[in-house]
């Protein structure tokens, strides 16, 4: 399988990184490219794994990537992404997926940092509590990886779930976690 990675340079996730830490064909890229030569990767790929920040209209490229509008994926690429599994991991990529009606895994609005769990509803959430919800779910993501859609679906949402009593974060984003086939 062709895996391609596309997750924008930015410390704020690098917590994602596990995921595709064991992917050993993947193409990674983190910046630098045009939106028509990342495209030209898609049309390769089996398997493109969008990481990142992003909101309902797609992955933003926070300024990793040249040439674009703010996004590095958006309904330019849809035609494409339409021939190929997804895995978008973003805030909101539901929206994205859905309208687009692609095939893959994916988050909802997903909480990430300390502003997004109060934005969220959740105040009074201390880091600690968030960085415990995002190197699980990125571990448990890195660990599936490799195997269809159905089995990462089930392995993330199975296990990701067993922190749902203790940790609100996880709770939340448990929720927001995706598959369509």
């Amino acid at each position: 399988m062709k895996n391609l990675v596309i997750h924008p340079t930015d410390a704020s996730t690098d917590f994602l990184k596990p995921i595709y830490a064991n992917i050993s064909d993947a193409i990674i890229l983190n910046g630098g490219a045009t939106k028509d030569q990342v495209k030209e990767l898609m049309v390769q790929a089996n398997r493109v794994i969008m990481l990142g920040h992003g909101s309902p209209f797609g992955l933003f490229s926070v300024g990793q990537f040249a040439g674009n509008n703010g996004y590095i994926v958006d309904s330019t690429m849809v035609d494409v992404l339409k021939h190929v599994e997804c895995i978008s991991i973003w805030c909101n990529a539901d929206q994205f997926m859905n309208r687009h009606e692609l095939y893959g895994f994916y988050s909802g609005m997903f909480i990430s940092e300390v502003g997004e769990a109060i934005y969220c509803g959740l105040p009074g959430t201390e880091q600690e509590i968030v960085t415990s919800s995002n190197n699980y779910f990125a571990e448990l993501l890195g660990e599936v990886i490799n195997e269809p859609m159905s089995v990462i679906y089930g392995h993330v949402k199975e296990n990701y779930g067993l922190l749902t009593e203790d940790n609100p974060v996880v709770l939340y984003n448990h929720n927001r976690l995706y598959l369509a086939e």
